[in-house]
């Protein structure tokens, strides 16, 4: 009898060392890593279950803070932030011409084409004037210049049928010289005020004046894409009644308020510009310890949860992303009337002018 209670001490002593150990190295194994985000992408992180399988899986803890996508890449980065996750590749150039030393990795992880938010009652006036077509079911601004031409000429929305908004057709964005959203909306306009090509340096004293002009018109503008769609959803079409965003935008509204989306599911609409740019968000890390986060944000499941509950398109080849499972309407399955967005170098330039029209 002694012999066996012997024998079972030991067997408990070694299996407490043996989860103490293992313990000891879950515990060791953790990494938390601190990043600058993109406002659009904090939900992503929030979800509980992309948090359960970057911990669980891949032994990281995320934490971060929101900031504008050009303001991040244009400030020296801070000593405890070991990524940065803007919204653009500009962004990613932006930040390699000003600290491209600091780069361990980049890598891209999602795209999200930039759209414009509407309302039913706006749309319907703009398919009449033939700046907006509907293709099965979704709309798309066929006649950008048409738009462009309407608010550099000071058209009211009465100009167009829509008698109960005050005021001058304009479409609202982020600030151009701080957000991502607002800055690839800029480089979006910039190329079709050259007929549709991509400008180079040499474009720029042709642009820039009617550019200004555009973002002018707006006021104040906000510096994060999330806050703005906030706004927009809140105050409704008399103070929005068209927003530059990100296609992802609605898709994780709608999911992450199932019980109001069935009320203005009708009433807000999707347009996308023809053509319009890719917003890509590249993951730029600058502390070695967080490179195991760009594979592990390549993770099938969370690849599937970020498109599913957050409308990111997914940045793997080969993946197809199915419209079909989502809560809002007028998502295409792709997005292939895209035109490339100016180089850094002249969007800085374009940066540096609309900051001194300010």
């Amino acid at each position: 009898m002694r012999g066996l209670l012997i024998g079972f001490g030991i067997l408990l002593l070694v299996g407490g060392l043996g989860v103490g150990i293992w313990y000891y190295l879950d515990e060791k194994a953790e990494v938390r890593i601190k990043g600058m985000i993109g406002s659009e992408k904090s939900s992503f992180l929030e979800n509980e279950q992309v948090k359960a399988i970057l911990k669980k899986k891949y032994g990281i803890v995320v934490d971060y803070v929101r900031a504008g996508s050009i303001e991040m890449v244009s400030e020296e980065t801070k000593a405890d932030i070991d990524f940065l996750w803007p919204s653009s590749q500009v962004a990613l150039e932006i930040f390699k011409i000003k600290q491209g030393d600091k780069i361990v990795r980049s890598e891209n992880i999602f795209n999200s084409p930039i759209v414009i938010y509407s309302w039913d009652i706006i749309v319907n006036a703009l398919v009449k004037t033939g700046i907006v077509k509907k293709e099965l079911s979704t709309y798309y601004v066929t006649d950008m210049p048409g738009m462009l031409k309407m608010i550099r000429e000071g058209k009211k929305w009465s100009d167009i049928g829509i008698t109960q908004l005050y005021g001058k057709i304009s479409v609202t964005t982020t600030d151009p010289t701080k957000s991502n959203s607002g800055n690839m909306f800029a480089g979006l306009i910039a190329n079709i005020l050259k007929g549709g090509d991509v400008i180079v340096e040499s474009d720029l004293p042709q642009v820039l004046p009617e550019l200004k002009e555009f973002f002018a018109r707006q006021g104040f503008m906000q510096n994060t894409s999330g806050v703005l769609f906030e706004q927009f959803l809140k105050t409704g079409v008399g103070q929005y009644p068209l927003m530059g965003g990100y296609e992802s935008q609605v898709v994780e509204f709608s999911r992450m308020h199932q019980d109001f989306w069935p009320k203005v599911k009708n009433q807000i609409k999707i347009l996308y510009p023809v053509p319009t740019v890719w917003s890509e968000h590249p993951l730029i890390i600058v502390n070695k310890k967080a490179a195991v986060l760009v594979d592990a944000l390549k993770d099938e499941d969370i690849q599937r949860i970020a498109w599913e509950q957050h409308g990111f398109r997914t940045g793997l080849m080969g993946v197809q992303n199915d419209p079909k499972i989502l809560l809002a309407d007028g998502v295409p399955a792709s997005v292939t009337r895209i035109i490339p967005m100016p180089r850094a170098a002249v969007m800085e330039k374009i940066i540096e002018a609309l900051t001194d029209g300010k």
